[in-house]
């Protein structure tokens, strides 16, 4: 079973196939949640005769993602036990089941074709990479399953068959190049983890540096699993950048951070922001970061009603990182929208959920403030906040955006990005 499992995986993941319709093969290629339909590849073996419901936890808890992507399993647990002690959702206590991604993207897949055709769960909640991401989306939507995807990504991108609750890119990258601006930044470094998301990334930060004037001066890329920077950030010392806009995830940033301070750079002379580094990641560097920024909708500082009890619940949950960020507070926000959805479809059911979903209204009061889901891409609104660290590896917010940002993933509302260069990012994202 294991062996035909993994080939039929390896076919999904090789070939994109998603169902039998043209609309859901552009699905798979990043088409937008109204260009298709959600197909089921056979009936859904969803239980909800008992007194419990099953969903699906899938996150790397081994690998070089997993400095990050424990907590946001760990906070999913927390979200679950909150539901189950005040009812549940529609009256069913949560009984999750737990999977590891192992930062292994062929093994995110598997993992979902698992919970879905075996495990018979209602949602899977998790993924941290957008090669993570990929990988799932092909499985949920030929078996017409609901994946909630937590963290910050490229854009792009929306399904029916998946829920981002991290922000999209005019939710915190086009955020950061609007503070870089406002602080005179001329020149610009481009670091990156080589795959989907700081390519595509990049590609769009580039055209907005062109409207803002801004000129990149270099752009380097190291694989997600690797450690060793010398020889990229030579070339930022020697590019001697205004800034350097950090696309890098999970443990290579260390390697990063040390190459950083090897070469001789500082936060003074040329300062980082970075999306992919919260409170959770600033201590585990290896090095005092104090001084560079990052670009979050969520920090821990913020002054918002829900935020002080989010922050003491989580530093007494058991197993508890002891401080609260961004994409684990997106996940936690995942879990409370699934319930809204739920609850005012009436029914677990994919369609109806969507269906819910599409009929608007659904909000959720998080710790980053209220949050309103997107019936037609699946996003959230989300407000825009840039944090510099502090001594204590928390983050001083010296911006923030004014209001909400609605999301708008594939850029749509800015001139700046052309037709073209939209549709040519969306087919190679893939």
């Amino acid at each position: 079973m294991l062996n035909t499992s993994r080939r039929r995986v390896k076919t999904l993941l090789a070939t994109g196939a998603i169902a039998a319709t043209a609309a859901l093969v552009l699905s798979g290629c990043g088409s937008r949640a109204d260009d298709a339909t959600a197909a089921a590849a056979g009936s859904s073996c969803i239980d909800t005769s008992g007194d419990t419901i099953k969903l699906g936890f899938l996150n790397s808890l081994t690998g070089g993602m997993a400095i990050s992507e424990k907590t946001v399993s760990n906070v999913l647990h927390m979200a679950a036990d909150e539901i189950n002690a005040d009812g549940g959702i529609l009256g069913k206590q949560i009984e999750y089941i737990q999977e590891d991604g192992a930062t292994d993207w062929p093994t995110f897949a598997e993992k979902t074709e698992k919970l879905l055709t075996q495990d018979c769960v209602a949602a899977i909640f998790g993924g941290w990479t957008s090669s993570s991401r990929k990988a799932v989306k092909p499985v949920v939507e030929e078996l017409n399953g609901l994946f909630f995807y937590p963290v910050q990504y490229e854009g792009l991108e929306a399904s029916p068959n998946i829920y981002y609750t991290g922000a999209t890119t005019n939710q915190q990258i086009i955020p950061a190049m609007d503070f870089l601006a406002a602080e005179g930044v001329k020149t610009l470094f481009l670091a990156g983890s080589d795959y989907v998301f700081p390519r595509t990334a990049n590609a769009i930060i580039k055209l907005y540096a062109a409207e803002l004037g801004i000129e990149i001066v270099g752009e380097e890329y190291v694989p997600l699993d690797k450690d060793d920077w010398t020889t990229q950030v030579a070339k930022i010392a020697a590019a001697k950048p205004d800034f350097v806009f950090n696309t890098i995830n999970g443990s290579s940033n260390v390697g990063f951070i040390k190459a950083y301070y090897d070469a001789g750079l500082t936060p003074e002379t040329t300062p980082i922001i970075s999306v992919s580094i919260a409170e959770e990641e600033a201590p585990a560097m290896g090095h005092e970061v104090t001084g560079n920024y990052a670009s979050w909708n969520y920090f821990q500082s913020l002054d918002t009603p829900d935020n002080p009890k989010f922050i003491e619940d989580w530093k007494a949950y058991p197993g508890s990182s002891g401080v609260t960020s961004d994409p684990m507070e997106a996940a936690y926000i995942s879990l409370y929208l699934y319930k809204a959805l739920v609850e005012k479809a009436g029914s677990f059911e994919v369609d109806a959920v969507n269906a819910a979903a599409a009929e608007g209204g659904i909000t959720f009061d998080a710790p980053e403030g209220t949050v309103t889901l997107n019936g037609d891409n699946h996003h959230i609104s989300k407000p825009g906040h840039i944090g510099r660290i502090n001594a204590d590896n928390q983050f001083d917010i010296v911006w923030e955006s004014d209001g909400f940002i609605e999301p708008d993933p594939f850029l749509d509302g800015y001139d700046w990005f052309p037709a073209d260069v939209r549709d040519a990012l969306v087919a190679s994202a893939g």
